[in-house]
């Protein structure tokens, strides 16, 4: 079983795209309008993607503070140089809890929490 993507509905696709893209980095792989009041925009270049769902007709959208998202980035330094510079504050971190990682959080338009760590290896253990 793989995993596919994950889902997020959201109240402002503009605002939600512009992060997820300029931000984050991701690349659109495909936008649906399923009908007059959805919109439907698939982001990632992986097996995993970020389904954005748009909809008119739904206002009230719970708020996913218990979630987050990761992305890997090549150095959190320049990761938070490019956060200040486009006015996105970093939500708490960095926080390097062994040598082998380090990551910060930020969020969303929908305040939905996102790691971005830098890149790290993980040792796997057998049990």
């Amino acid at each position: 079983m793989k995993f596919c993507w994950v889902t997020i509905n959201v109240k402002d696709m503009e605002k939600s795209l512009h992060f997820y893209q300029e931000i984050i980095g991701l690349n659109m792989n495909r936008k649906m309008k399923p009908n007059p009041d959805m919109e439907i925009v698939f982001l990632g270049s992986g097996e995993t993607q970020i389904e954005l769902i748009y909809n008119k007709k739904v206002d009230d959208i719970a708020i996913g503070k218990d979630i987050s998202l990761g992305f890997v980035v090549d150095s959190i330094e320049q990761m938070s140089e490019v956060l200040k510079k486009k006015n996105i504050p970093i939500h708490s971190g960095p926080f390097q809890p062994s040598p082998s990682i380090k990551f910060l959080y930020i969020l969303d338009p929908k305040w939905n929490i996102n790691s971005i760590c830098g890149k790290y290896k993980i040792r796997r253990r057998t049990i």
